[in-house]
């Protein structure tokens, strides 16, 4: 891969590490981060320079073709945890957390990471909540999980938060997810990701941290960006929120592709003499 000259660091890591996304945060830059869920997908965004791969919980619904990510288990976590970590070379890859494995206690929480780190490779693990779990956090960092929080809209959460609705609207919203955010900063998050929250909000928090964030349909103010794949690429034919750019059509590609093949063969065109023994 050659280094990007949009690249606030000297040269590209040979591996990227929490290390490297504070000297972007540092030097004012900016970093991509895309959803990710098997080993030709990964190698492909690795190849490509995307600084950091998510396993997230939405391949509940991306993958598994579940109508939330509430069903997603520890086991679908790691298999796919797995295949990703084996298609990177370079990228920093993290994985959420899922429902279930984290919110009974502090105890859970920390069995959950470790168990996640130990069984896939992956570099961090991803958890929802605000302050009420901060010592979580901080119980994980000090047994060495390395930690990405997640506030604004938390997925897991939608049931109590009335469905999927942007977050930090409030009169009082910046202080308070400032607020939020510094303490969970200080319990130890190495990042902080914050999904459907105003543009003006998610920048005061970014301003006020010193960890970098991570934005999802939270404006250009966040130190990175992340998006699911399959809704940027043009993979998902269902719902694409408003906030995600289209940067390719992939589903028609696969599409023409598979009508061309099917074609091929009922009129016994494929295969041909140059794909036969």
């Amino acid at each position: 891969m050659v280094d990007s000259p949009y690249s606030v660091l000297k040269k590209t890591p040979t591996r990227y590490r929490s290390v490297h996304f504070q000297q972007i945060k540092d030097a004012g830059g900016k970093f991509a981060m895309l959803t990710c869920y098997d080993a030709m997908t990964a190698h492909i965004f690795d190849e490509a320079g995307v600084e950091t791969l998510l396993i997230g919980d939405s391949l509940g619904n991306v993958i598994q073709g579940q109508s939330s990510t509430l069903g997603v288990t520890m086991e679908d976590m790691i298999t796919f945890s797995k295949a990703v970590v084996a298609g990177t070379q370079r990228a920093f890859v993290l994985a959420d957390l899922p429902f279930g494995s984290y919110e009974a206690s502090v105890e859970q929480a920390v069995e959950s990471g470790i168990r996640l780190v130990k069984e896939t490779g992956i570099s961090a693990v991803k958890m929802e909540g605000g302050v009420t779990y901060a010592p979580h956090i901080q119980a994980l960092t000090a047994a060495g999980v390395a930690v990405v929080a997640h506030t604004g809209f938390t997925p897991q959460s939608e049931h109590v938060l009335g469905g999927y609705r942007v977050q930090g609207r409030e009169a009082d919203a910046t202080n308070r997810m400032v607020e939020e955010a510094l303490v969970l900063q200080d319990a130890g998050a190495m990042m902080l990701l914050m999904e459907m929250v105003p543009a003006d909000v998610a920048a005061a928090v970014d301003k006020a941290l010193t960890i970098p964030t991570v934005g999802i349909g939270a404006g250009n103010g966040t130190t990175g960006q992340v998006l699911v794949w399959q809704d940027a690429f043009g993979l998902n034919r269902g719902h694409v929120p408003s906030f995600v750019k289209k940067y390719a059509d992939v589903g028609q590609v696969l599409s023409d592709a598979a009508r061309q093949y099917r074609q091929d063969v009922l009129k016994a065109e494929f295969p041909d003499d140059d794909h036969s023994f």
